[in-house]
């Protein structure tokens, strides 16, 4: 046998895998997307009717809403604490333990933890009281509008800012402190070395976790689903699981599922392909240097 043939045998059984049971049914609900529901073969109709349909356009604003605050606020507070927690104090490793919880809560848990806590008796509004910081319960569940969006980007924020700030801390920890030391030596303050030193040299881990998360901010939908329920804040996954689960058997359900999940494929694809490229020049810039 040749031996240059025994890696390509030896990946056989996983590219068999992955074209049963992910390329096949990818292919097939690429398909759907340019069947119309007459059976015919057409490149528009059913984006026309992804577009008319139902809060295309409030899902749509709801996402860039959602990515563009979620991001923001989740890397300033994942760099704080990254930040924070490369330097060695008294309390480092408890900070860290608690920042971390979020990470191995599952994404029903969480769910299941802030729609109990968010109803009129649930753990929040017991907490306030117990405090005397209001005198009755806040029915955090009937916010709607940005208010509500609001609500789950907060959700949402504390549950990935750990991941955020891992990349980060792996990041500050490959630095080698004789830049820092001999910025010091010269004269420059805390925030001259932050802004001139350590944020150049985070760069590549920043691009990293802002890319991440912008891929997984675009695809957000179990938390609003889960804690405020269909179409009270519509994203464009959520209206996916919605035509799938919520209203499943017409034809046109169908096909608004299958032509959602591709425009957010190609979306996802995308920032996936920014991301790349953004990585690579960082590369060859790292490289030149």
């Amino acid at each position: 046998m040749n031996k240059k043939a025994i890696p390509y045998l030896l990946l056989l059984p996983a590219f068999i895998f992955y074209a049963v049971f992910w390329l096949t049914p990818v292919a097939a609900g690429v398909k759907e997307v340019f069947i119309d529901i007459h059976g015919n073969f057409s490149l528009t109709e059913n984006f026309k009717l992804m577009f008319q349909s139902e809060l295309f356009g409030q899902s749509v604003m709801n996402t860039a809403l959602f990515v563009a605050i979620s991001v923001v606020l989740q890397y300033v507070l994942a760099l704080t604490l990254a930040v924070l927690l490369s330097r060695r104090f008294k309390g480092a490793k408890t900070l860290m333990f608690v920042s971390m919880i979020p990470m191995a809560v599952t994404p029903t848990a969480v769910a299941i933890l802030w729609k109990t806590g968010l109803i009129s008796d649930g753990w929040i509004n017991s907490i306030l009281m117990t405090l005397h910081l209001i005198h009755e319960p806040i029915s955090f569940l009937s916010a709607e509008g940005f208010s509500a969006l609001l609500l789950i980007i907060l959700i949402d924020t504390w549950t990935v800012t750990p991941s955020v700030m891992i990349i980060l801390i792996a990041g500050l920890q490959g630095m080698q402190k004789e830049f820092r030391e001999a910025a010091y030596t010269f004269g420059a303050n805390k925030w001259r070395i932050f802004r001139d030193i350590t944020l150049p040299m985070l760069k590549p881990s920043i691009v990293t976790s802002i890319i991440l998360r912008l891929i997984a901010a675009i695809q957000v939908w179990a938390i609003a689903v889960m804690v405020v329920g269909y179409s009270k804040v519509p994203f464009l996954v959520e209206r996916v699981a919605f035509y799938v689960d919520a209203v499943p058997g017409l034809e046109t359900s169908r096909k608004l599922a299958f032509t959602l999940s591709f425009t957010t494929t190609v979306i996802v694809l995308i920032v996936s392909l920014v991301y790349l490229r953004v990585t690579k020049k960082n590369s060859a810039a790292g490289g030149n240097k």
